[in-house]
């Protein structure tokens, strides 16, 4: 076996000490790793509508400033246009997802795009399907997805613009494919 360097290295060496600028920053708020969970994609989203990171795993993601918490999702458009959940839906995650209301961050790649909230009785349909469809089984139920078409339908947008139908509907993008703008 031989292994040698790429020439992109250097360049990757080169922006290092920036990322490390990004990870402080990150740890400032509460985020141990930025290439973990979406921490940099959470990063941008809590300073962006000033919200703080609920500590721990099991709890909510974020609060504001009056307290009231909040379950931050995101998704990559240019990979899917669906958002995921948790991988073990019950009972008890979806009485905690129930009593808080939901932020679903937009993304082209890394790009930012759009912010929506929506509050629990615009998700309730999912919540009722969920726990019908655990009370039926009885197992837990690995990662459903919420419809980012459902979202930008049904939530107010907080940042951004509405993405164009394409964005929204249309498959995710292929290699080397260009993502239309918006």
């Amino acid at each position: 076996m031989k292994f040698e360097r790429h020439s992109d290295y250097k360049v990757l060496e080169a922006l290092w000490p920036s990322i490390r600028k990004y990870q402080a920053l990150a740890e400032k708020h509460g985020i141990n790793d930025i290439f973990q969970d979406n921490g940099g994609k959470l990063l941008q989203v809590i300073l962006l509508l000033g919200l703080s990171v609920v500590p721990g795993r099991e709890g909510n993601d974020a609060k504001d400033v009056e307290g009231a918490e909040y379950e931050l999702k995101s998704v990559n458009t240019d990979l899917t246009k669906s958002f995921s959940t948790h991988h073990h839906i019950n009972p008890t995650i979806i009485a905690k997802y129930r009593k808080v209301p939901w932020i679903f961050a937009v993304y082209c790649g890394i790009e930012l795009k759009a912010v929506y909230l929506l509050k629990p009785e615009k998700l309730e349909k999912f919540y009722a399907t969920w726990d019908k469809k655990w009370q039926e089984t009885r197992n837990d139920i690995n990662n459903p997805k919420i419809p980012l078409k459902y979202v930008v339908e049904n939530g107010e947008i907080l940042y951004g613009e509405k993405p164009p139908e394409k964005v929204v509907e249309g498959p995710p993008k292929k290699a080397n494919e260009a993502q239309p703008e918006f």
